[in-house]
C-alpha cells in the first residue's frame, strides 16, 4: 500500500479524534459543570437546534445572503485594490500620490464605516458588501504593492534586453508572475478579514439577513443554542472558502512554485 496514502489516513484519523475529544469535553462541561443552557448549550442542544433551522430553510437563505455580501466586497476589492497596488508598486509618482491617503485610511477599523454604509446604501446587500470591501482592500493593495516593489531588477533588465520595453508588457509578462505569490497571500489574508467584517456588519444592522444577523437576532431571544449553530456555520463556511482558495485557486496560480499543493 502507498506510504503517502497511509500517512494521509493517519493524519485524517488524528484530526477526527481531536474533534471527537473536543465534542466530548464540550458535552460533559455543559451537562455536568455549567448546567445552564443560556451560558453554555451542550453539543446535543446545538444538534437539535441545527436540525430545526435546517427544516425551516432559514440556514440556506442566510448562508446564501452572507455569501452574496462577501462576493460584492471581494469583487470590488479585486477590481480596485489590485490595479491600485500595481500602480503604487510600479510607478513612483503614483506611490507618492496614493500612499499618504492609504496610510491615513488603513488604520481606521472597517466597522467605523458602518454608519456611512447605512447612510449611503441603506439596509441593502450593497451596504454589507461595502463594509467587506473596506476590510479587504488594504491587505490586497499592500501585498500587491510589496510584490511589485520586490520584482528583481535583473528580470526587468533581461526583459528589456530581449525587446520587452513597454511598461504594459513588462507588467504583464515580468512583474505580475513575479509578484503573484505576494498578491495571492494578500488575497488570502483579505478573505479572512473580509469574512469577519461581514459578520460584524450583519450583526450591527447593515443587513436584516445573513449569518451575522441571525447571531444577534437569536441572542436577543436568548436562543444560545441557535447562536452557536450560526457561529459554527460561520467557521465551517470560512474554512471551506479558505481551503477552496488554497487547493484550487492558489495551486493553479502558483503551479510553478516548489512545494505548492497540487
Amino acid at each position: 500500500m502507498n506510504i503517502n496514502f497511509i500517512k494521509t489516513i493517519e493524519e485524517k484519523g488524528t484530526e477526527a479524534l481531536s474533534l471527537i475529544v473536543a465534542i466530548v469535553i464540550w458535552q460533559i462541561a455543559a451537562d455536568k459543570l455549567v448546567q445552564n443552557k443560556l451560558l453554555l448549550p451542550s453539543f446535543y442542544d446545538v444538534i437539535i437546534s441545527f436540525s430545526a433551522i435546517v427544516k425551516s430553510g432559514l440556514i440556506f437563505t442566510d448562508t446564501l445572503t452572507s455569501l452574496l455580501h462577501f462576493s460584492i466586497g471581494i469583487v470590488a476589492a479585486f477590481v480596485i485594490g489590485i490595479p491600485l497596488g500595481i500602480a503604487m508598486g510600479w510607478f513612483k509618482q503614483a506611490n507618492r500620490a496614493i500612499d499618504p491617503i492609504i496610510e491615513i485610511l488603513r488604520p481606521i477599523p472597517p466597522l467605523a464605516w458602518i454608519p456611512f454604509a447605512i447612510v449611503w446604501f441603506g439596509l441593502t446587500h450593497q451596504a454589507a458588501g461595502f463594509v467587506v470591501f473596506v476590510g479587504m482592500i488594504f491587505p490586497i493593495v499592500i501585498n500587491t504593492y510589496t510584490g511589485f516593489k520586490n520584482v528583481p531588477k535583473i528580470y526587468v533588465e533581461a526583459a528589456k534586453v530581449l525587446g520587452c520595453t513597454r511598461n504594459m508588457d513588462l507588467i504583464r509578462y515580468i512583474a505580475i508572475p513575479s509578484a503573484m505569490p505576494s498578491i495571492v497571500a494578500g488575497i488570502r489574508i483579505a478573505m479572512g478579514v473580509g469574512w469577519m467584517c461581514l459578520v460584524a456588519a450583519e450583526m450591527f444592522g447593515v443587513s436584516n439577513r445573513g449569518l451575522g444577523y441571525q447571531i444577534w437576532h437569536n441572542y436577543y431571544l436568548h436562543r444560545m443554542d441557535s447562536v452557536l449553530v450560526y457561529m459554527l456555520l460561520l467557521g465551517f463556511v470560512g474554512l471551506f472558502i479558505d481551503r477552496f482558495f488554497r487547493y484550487y485557486v492558489d495551486a493553479k496560480l502558483l503551479r510553478w512554485k516548489a512545494g505548492t499543493v497540487v
